[in-house]
């Protein structure tokens, strides 16, 4: 399943008035839709060639602050442009919008005309195009996990993001109870989501009060980011419709569980899953083992690509689920890598490290460059551990804090070739900016226990 629009029929339907608007997006460091309203009769005569955005759309922050020390734009180049041009295979209606329609754009150098190497979706070519080379095609699946709210966004905000009351008051995993009360939100959030050609399996609800989780049948690593980012926009979207807020904050609250991404991911060579092997014990080819000895030698260098901001780290708590240890286990939710189908057609490697707020491209991408560099490495994988990976003293940690994420991937030698130094530095200043940011700010945590005591 993909989109669901061709160009001629995109000419049809503004014909007969049932689109009337374009949304022209690309996709930012943060993972966001960010682009233009385009009357559709406009995109037909000439924008679905190309249009243009600033090139700092890819160096700002999450608040769309300009901070320096980018090599690509800043003050100092004048901030140009950069030619969005509009990959006609991802045209799609988007039933939560009326009349609307939407396509995804590759970013290009306005002067060079060649890929900005740094973009979401340039960087996750680039992996698809280095498997492609080495005879496979990366299938991957990612999952949501965000919590609902029972206000709106604006109520929210206007309250300084203190009024925050979960939908439902207990932990609603696998409730159909719960998740009934919901199916205002939920219902059209599968429903539009498989009118837009995204091909929705199942919503549920997740292990935490007012924590959803929404799953979308596996596909090409850049179809499941781009099905990824279409449905966080869709939630965020549909929610707010029906006068609620959706988070894919990881860790909203200290005491809550936290809200993760999980990507399932295998190689095919064709139609079969490279993967497998029938004779080989759980299934797992040598291509498999090498691939997954990758993830976990690299797992460090390319945790801030799974958890990108400050309070990505928060989640990384003992007893949540979410795990805290690099190492692989077989259907064990307490380790990093979790083998999953073993014995089946459909065997593949989970990771669980990513939070929900990681940009699917570039996390994607991370894991491809790690596991595809385990197979040019000839790598081999060491036994699975068994049992609780929480107390394990002898297995090595994930990076518990942006500053060691952001040293690891400074220090990359792996990414740097996989990826050029350009792309590695210029995500080694996001990095940056977001513990300065952090850094700079005196939190509501330090008035409360210092105020008065200190």
């Amino acid at each position: 399943m993909t989109a669901n629009l061709t160009f001629e029929m995109l000419k049809e339907e503004a014909a007969t008035g049932q689109i009337d608007t374009v949304l022209v997006c690309l996709i930012d460091m943060q993972g966001r839709l960010m682009g233009k309203r385009f009357h559709v009769m406009s995109f037909l005569e000439g924008a679905w060639q190309e249009t243009h955005c600033c090139d700092y759309l890819l160096a700002t922050d999450i608040e769309m602050a300009t901070p320096d020390g980018y090599a690509s734009s800043s003050w100092e180049r004048g901030y140009g442009d950069y030619v969005m041009k509009p990959d006609i295979s991802t045209l799609r209606r988007i039933p939560w919008l009326e009349g609307t329609a939407i396509v995804l754009c590759d970013i290009i150098d306005h002067h060079t005309h060649a890929p900005v190497s740094h973009s979401p979706r340039q960087v996750l070519r680039a992996m698809e195009t280095k498997a492609g080379e080495m005879g496979f095609t990366p299938m991957m699946a990612t999952e949501l996990e965000f919590f609902l709210f029972e206000k709106s966004f604006n109520e929210i905000r206007r309250s300084g993001y203190r009024d925050l009351d979960p939908f439902s008051g207990y932990n609603e995993d696998y409730s159909i109870q719960q998740t009934t009360r919901e199916e205002h939100v939920y219902r059209p959030v599968r429903n539009m989501l498989y009118g837009a050609g995204v091909p929705v399996e199942n919503t549920k609800g997740e292990a935490e009060t007012g924590q959803g989780e929404l799953n979308i049948r596996y596909g090409t690593a850049l179809l499941a980011a781009d099905h990824h980012t279409l449905a966080k926009q869709a939630i965020k979207d549909i929610a707010d419709q029906q006068g609620h807020a959706a988070t894919f904050m990881p860790k909203w609250r200290h005491d809550k569980v936290g809200s993760a991404a999980h990507i399932h991911q295998s190689l095919f060579s064709g139609d079969a899953n490279a993967f497998h092997d029938a004779d080989a014990p759980l299934s797992m080819s040598s291509a498999m083992r090498s691939y997954v000895a990758g993830l976990l030698k690299y797992s460090a260098d390319i945790t801030f690509f799974l958890a990108p901001y400050v309070n990505s780290y928060k989640r990384f708590l003992p007893g949540t689920f979410a795990p805290t240890k690099i190492a692989w286990s077989i259907d064990n939710r307490t380790a990093g890598y979790r083998l999953v189908g073993e014995g089946t057609k459909g065997v593949r490697i989970e990771c669980r490290i990513p939070g929900s707020d990681m940009n699917p491209y570039l996390a994607c991408a991370a894991q491809l460059a790690a596991g595809l560099a385990g197979i040019d490495e000839r790598l081999t994988l060491d036994d699975p551990v068994v049992g609780d990976v929480y107390g394990m003293d002898d297995v090595p940690e994930i990076p518990h804090t942006l500053r060691a994420a952001t040293e690891t991937l400074r220090n990359s030698a792996m990414l740097r070739a996989a990826w050029g130094d350009e792309v590695v530095d210029h995500y080694t200043r996001a990095a940056e900016v977001e513990q300065e940011m952090f850094d700079a700010v005196v939190t509501d945590w330090e008035v409360a226990r210092g105020f008065e005591r200190a």
